[in-house]
């Protein structure tokens, strides 16, 4: 059984600091060849996911890469020591990017063949993520496609040949679907998905990936939590009853809002998240901080060993989750527009298409548009608002005892989230932010930044005021100070 990593780099934009290898802030193209090289060969990561959904990408990554750096890939074999894992369109809820599917499935063979010159047997592309999963039809009708249309027409005869002997045989016969889920629905019952696409199979092992910033920009950052942990408390179940090992990807960023995992604290999401097997390594992660303690981290997480999830609490979880989601969603009602306006202003990072936000659908918000994950937590930090702290203020005391023992690092988070709190700004916004948010955070300790609340007061002042102009420079003087930008 090959390796499964701890530790999955992405291309997530939420970093402040703009990577040395890069001649723009935006990463985009060749860069984004450069930094899959980086992480495997610096940074000791052994897995880089190659985004096709959302974002501009180089069809050519294996080609490009072999080329530039022969020597390393002839000492680490692509898809048996170090990972290239590929995250494509869901043509279900992505009607417009389904070509990109087809075509991106289409191309892994092409890999196959550029890579078969270093004569290692390894297969460089073999994994393939399917994020916005909510069913185990959507990710079997990739596998089918891949094998039945991409492989399958492989022995078409084309008058006096076939496919196969024409151009060769078609590589890798089969891929490995790793279903991404990402709503409340489908991370409550990702046990019944991965059950569902399982049920037939002769699997070494199933790898299910959990969304944690998306479910945080729709339901709150507690409710995401409670909803991530209930999942793999199911997962682990699943994974009991079919004697089958699955392996959980959680998709946690710098932000505390996003999953709170940065270098300086690893120990908190294995603590939080004991039987997640891989932890994304996003670009804050990467960037925002010295590399040897980067390097330090990662090594870390390499070394650490997954166990047994903890345990939930189902009507605790179900009840706070209610709470939090409706007083969370009450809470960004009343912020959107300064949210909206603010969001303007964040920089862009990686180069990206327009994505389908979940949030935007929201019927209980009559469809309210937001920013995705990233520039929606910049604004909410640029404020002094930290976005965890949102839906708080539903919670009686006992509710916070009982999330206290299912969501044991939320002190931790909480407390650092407040260093960027500005209780003064609170007191500007609409719905009476400040006196709503007090009885929550006595229960917590809070220990606002003068420095970072005289940056955000800038801001908050400008904003009011329409003085625009100077709000990029602030916006990103902000996240310095974070060291995270959204």
């Amino acid at each position: 059984m090959p390796q499964v990593s701890r530790a999955m780099s992405t291309q997530h934009p939420d970093n402040v600091s703009t990577p040395f290898f890069c001649d723009s802030e935006i990463i985009s193209g060749e860069s984004e060849i450069k930094e899959a090289y980086y992480v495997w060969s610096h940074l000791g990561c052994a897995e880089q996911m190659w985004d096709y959904e959302g974002k501009e990408v180089d069809n050519f990554v294996i080609e490009k890469l072999i080329a530039r750096y022969p020597k390393f890939f002839s000492e680490n074999c692509l898809g048996n020591d170090i990972f290239l894992t590929i995250r494509v369109p869901n043509p279900t809820v992505q009607k417009g990017q389904g070509k990109i599917l087809l075509e991106t499935l289409e191309s892994i063979p092409r890999n196959y063949d550029l890579a078969s010159v270093l004569g290692n047997g390894c297969t460089p592309i073999w994994e393939v993520i399917l994020p916005m999963t909510s069913s185990a039809a959507e990710v079997e009708r990739v596998r089918q496609y891949y094998e039945k249309v991409v492989v399958g027409k492989s022995s078409i005869s084309l008058g006096d040949t076939t496919v196969s002997e024409w151009i060769g045989k078609i590589l890798p016969e089969s891929i490995s679907m790793i279903p991404l889920v990402e709503d409340k629905e489908s991370l409550l019952s990702a046990h019944k998905i991965v059950g569902d696409y399982m049920r037939g199979k002769k699997l070494e092992y199933q790898r299910v990936f959990l969304a944690r910033s998306d479910p945080a920009l729709n339901y709150g950052s507690v409710s995401a939590v409670l909803l991530v942990k209930m999942a793999l408390e199911n997962l682990h179940a699943l994974q009991e009853k079919e004697s089958v090992e699955i392996f959980p990807i959680i998709g946690v960023g710098s932000a505390p809002f996003r999953g709170n995992l940065k270098p300086t604290n690893i120990s908190n999401c294995l603590t939080e998240y004991p039987s997640v097997q891989t932890f994304t390594i996003q670009s804050s992660f990467k960037y925002d901080y010295p590399e040897k303690i980067v390097r330090d981290a990662i090594a870390e997480l390499n070394e650490s060993k997954r166990k047994r999830p903890l345990h939930v609490s189902v009507d605790s979880a179900e009840r706070i989750i209610t709470k939090t989601t409706d007083a969370y969603q009450n809470d960004v009602q009343l912020l959107s527009k300064t949210i909206s306006k603010l969001a303007k202003y964040v920089p862009q990072k990686r180069a990206r298409k327009q994505h389908i936000g979940l949030f935007g659908y929201s019927r209980t918000l009559g469809g309210i548009s937001l920013p995705r994950a990233i520039p929606f937590c910049a604004a909410l930090y640029s404020i002094g608002l930290p976005p965890e702290l949102l839906g708080l203020e539903a919670l009686s005391e006992k509710d916070l005892d009982d999330l206290r023992c299912i969501y044991v690092e939320l002190d931790e988070d909480i407390s650092d989230s407040t260093r960027y709190l500005n209780m003064k700004n609170l007191e500007k916004l609409p719905g009476g932010f400040a006196k709503k948010m007090q009885p929550a955070l006595a229960h917590f300790e809070v220990k606002e930044d003068e420095e970072y609340n005289a940056v955000t007061s800038q801001i908050m002042d400008d904003l009011l005021s329409e003085n625009y102009a100077p709000l990029p420079e602030l916006v990103m003087k902000a996240a310095w100070m974070r060291n995270f930008l959204g």
